[in-house]
């Protein structure tokens, strides 16, 4: 004989992993460690120093 299942609990347990499945999938597109954001933020910030160092005054 075949397994009794709640169907609820089935789509419920589809739903989770397919909404898993998706953030994984935006994580690995978008997403950036912390270190790696400070990082750039850092670099950001040393370019717009040095950019507004060699301004020349008027």
């Amino acid at each position: 004989m075949a397994e009794i299942v709640n169907l609820r609990t089935v789509k419920k347990q589809a739903a989770r992993k397919a909404a898993r499945a998706k953030a994984d999938e935006n994580a690995a597109k978008f997403g950036l460690t912390r270190a790696e954001r400070d990082r750039q933020k850092a670099e950001a910030e040393k370019a717009a120093r040095d950019l507004a160092a060699h301004k020349r005054e008027p």
